[in-house]
């Protein structure tokens, strides 16, 4: 495709359906934290046990993340978005073929390296399909489907199914059946792509870790994953437990509140797309103030489902736009275009790792010595340290950034 025209059809299917399997990401990873207080009763588990079941995912995930950049670097996108799409929707069917925590970990587990090898190469084929002047907006439609999906209606569809399903075993199978269909629309419909060491020279394989980590604003980015994850995947895990042993609520007024979690996915959409116009780290302060407050009218809520779900909509809102604004276009603007796939999977998949695995490991322990509230006051710390973080350590991207170059080079992905 020459530099100077634009493929405006395949930019919104493309980024359509890598949206739509962040989605099945989103839906696989965090359904079974709804269904975790019918669960608790049958397989005899604790809060301690949900921080380790959420944690092995995420730690494996993290790993995935990390090694699935370089390799779509080394081999092509599409190959590995399809591996791994149709792998993690087959493994999240043997979730209810759980019996006990040793197996629960064992799937989770294997789950966690197929849908993190998804994310970090479905991001920058997300960046290569987007017109330059809207990557923040195409990579915020990409990306707001996982909470959307997963925070959002997961809850609402796993209630809604345990009604008319035999039992929590059945839900699991269920919601891998998307994935597989949609698996079967994106080979035919996303185009392939030569890795980009063939159309650009690339520095010697060895090196590349290195070469991406000499990159400031990718450790920045890093650590500030850390935090965001650790607020979203702790108050993700821990909410629907919060909210029925401590505030005492149904399972129609859990789901319903936990759908505030996903309904703060619009921040994906809303926030990228404003940093496009008034700059990314201006944005990021005043999205993390706005989500500071938030998290810290939370704790004085009692068991008043309306408010509950309208401060999570907001913390989520915010939290959700300032992950979007970090693995899209800060993190693919801080590196060379050859190391962007490299970069954001090292951003994802060490904080993954930090954030998504040993954050609620520590944060069940926690809940289980301390009283479940004590997550509240965990996802508020990390709100407060992603602040600190982002004004002191983030700097602004340059004005010319270097998407355009990268959609010229790899114009015929």
């Amino acid at each position: 495709m020459p530099a100077t025209t634009w493929d405006r059809r395949y930019e919104f299917k493309a980024v359509g359906l890598l949206a739509l399997g962040l989605g099945m990401v989103g839906l696989d990873r965090f359904i079974i934290n709804p269904l975790f207080p019918v669960m608790q009763k049958d397989l005899g588990l604790n809060y301690q046990d949900l921080g380790l079941i959420s944690g092995v995912l995420a730690l494996t995930w993290g790993l995935a993340s990390v090694y699935a950049g370089r390799l779509a670097d080394r081999i092509g996108r599409k190959k590995v978005l399809m591996a791994a799409i149709t792998l993690f929707s087959l493994l999240v069917a043997t979730t209810g073929l759980a019996a006990g925590l040793a197996s629960l970990l064992l799937i989770r587990a294997l789950m966690g390296l197929a849908e993190g090898a998804y994310v970090p190469p479905s991001i920058v084929a997300t960046v290569v399909a987007a017109k330059p002047a809207r990557v923040g907006l195409m990579t915020g439609i990409q990306q707001m489907a996982m909470p959307l999906v997963g925070l959002g209606l997961g809850p609402v569809l796993a209630v809604a199914l345990l009604k008319v399903v035999p039992s929590w075993h059945w839900v699991f199978a269920i919601a891998a059946l998307p994935g597989l269909l949609l698996a079967v629309v994106m080979a035919r419909v996303l185009r392939d792509d030569a890795p980009p060491a063939r159309a650009v020279p690339a520095a010697p394989q060895p090196g590349r870790w290195p070469e991406v980590l000499r990159h400031r604003g990718v450790i920045v980015n890093t650590v500030a994953m850390f935090c965001y994850l650790t607020c979203m995947i702790t108050l993700g895990a821990f909410m629907p437990s919060y909210l029925t042993d401590h505030l005492h609520l149904g399972l129609d007024q859990m789901a319903f509140v936990l759908a505030g979690m996903g309904g703060g996915s619009a921040g994906l959409l809303v926030v990228p797309a404003l940093s496009d116009r008034l700059g990314r780290k201006p944005v990021m302060v005043m999205a993390l103030v706005i989500q500071l407050a938030a998290l810290a009218l939370l704790p004085g809520v009692g068991a008043e489902p309306a408010k509950l779900f309208a401060i999570l909509l907001v913390a989520m809102f915010m939290n959700a736009g300032v992950v979007g604004i970090t693995v899209g276009p800060l993190t693919s603007g801080a590196v060379p275009p050859r190391l962007a796939t490299t970069a954001t999977g090292i951003v994802v998949g060490v904080g993954e790792v930090l954030g998504g695995a040993i954050a609620p490991a520590v944060a069940g322990a926690m809940a289980h010595r301390m009283g479940i509230e004590i997550i509240l006051a965990i996802a508020l710390a990390a709100c407060a340290a992603a602040l600190a973080l982002v004004v002191l350590g983030v700097r602004e991207p340059g004005a010319a950034l270097p998407q355009k170059k990268y959609s010229t080079e790899e114009s015929h992905s």
